[in-house]
């Protein structure tokens, strides 16, 4: 299968392990120059070798990137040092630790911040030159917890509005541009190094087994490596028919039936 991504240039947040890594590896063997992002540069520089170092085209840039104005830097940075992109891959998120359905609003906006407003940021700085050059792709990295209540109601929420501005902004582009696609996957559990399910497999085993004999039909963790071929494909050519897709990649975890890609409207 010919996916046509030999010479784009790509940005995937949060590259510098887990799902963002295993997305920046499969990108950079399809002939993808990556620029990955991490908030430690001692992490950063390691992934940046493993995808082929910078000899190969393949960058890193330090940033917090959840901060006033670091992605409006960071974009400044990408464009000076590496040049127009062709994909943005919107991999940052987290819960924070944030559980509480009570919590203030102030963790409310923290999360809010990470894990929406950075994306949305990103996408409103990227998409003007995408339109202009006639081809772009964007995959923002949502939750299976946006489309039911599997996580906790902060996080489920964000998630929910996260996925469903992809699904809006999809039918936007449609109506703008034919070859500009915004599409989002929603990954069930998946276990990698610094993640959640790590942190709950050492401290409370009992409860992982639990849950994944009562809720993963296929009794185990997902990994990396199985999330990151679906975002290859909707970043490349062939996905001129994605606009807006919600892709859940979660093992047969989640639930739902409606209302997957809108369907009804």
């Amino acid at each position: 299968m010919q996916l046509g991504l030999t010479g784009k240039r790509a940005l995937v947040t949060g590259g510098a392990s887990g799902i963002g890594h295993a997305i920046a590896k499969d990108l950079a063997r399809e002939g993808v120059n990556v620029v990955i992002t991490s908030r430690k540069k001692d992490k950063l520089d390691q992934a940046v070798e493993k995808l082929g170092g910078k000899k190969n085209g393949h960058w890193g840039i330090v940033t917090e990137i959840a901060e006033e104005g670091a992605p409006a830097l960071l974009v400044k940075k990408i464009w000076k040092n590496f040049g127009q992109l062709d994909i943005v891959v919107n991999n940052v998120g987290d819960t924070l630790g944030i559980t509480d359905p009570y919590c203030s609003i102030s963790d409310w906006r923290k999360l809010f911040r990470l894990n929406l407003e950075v994306a949305v940021e990103l996408n409103n700085l990227f998409l003007p030159h995408m339109k202009q050059q006639g081809w772009g792709r964007i995959v923002n990295i949502s939750a299976g917890a946006s489309l039911e209540n599997s996580g906790p109601v902060p996080y489920c929420s964000i998630k929910a509005a996260y996925t469903a501005y992809t699904r809006c902004m999809g039918r936007v582009l449609a109506t703008e541009t034919k070859n500009v696609v915004m599409s989002t996957v929603l990954p069930g559990v998946v276990l990698t190094e610094t993640g959640h399910w790590q942190k709950v497999l050492k401290e409370r085993p009992e409860h992982a087994e639990k849950y994944l004999r009562e809720r993963a039909p296929l009794g185990r963790f997902g990994k990396p490596s199985e999330i990151s071929p679906m975002v290859v494909f909707l970043c490349s050519e062939l996905a001129t028919f994605s606009q807006g897709a919600i892709v859940p990649v979660d093992g047969g975890q989640s639930k739902h039936y409606f209302p997957i890609n809108g369907i009804g409207n």
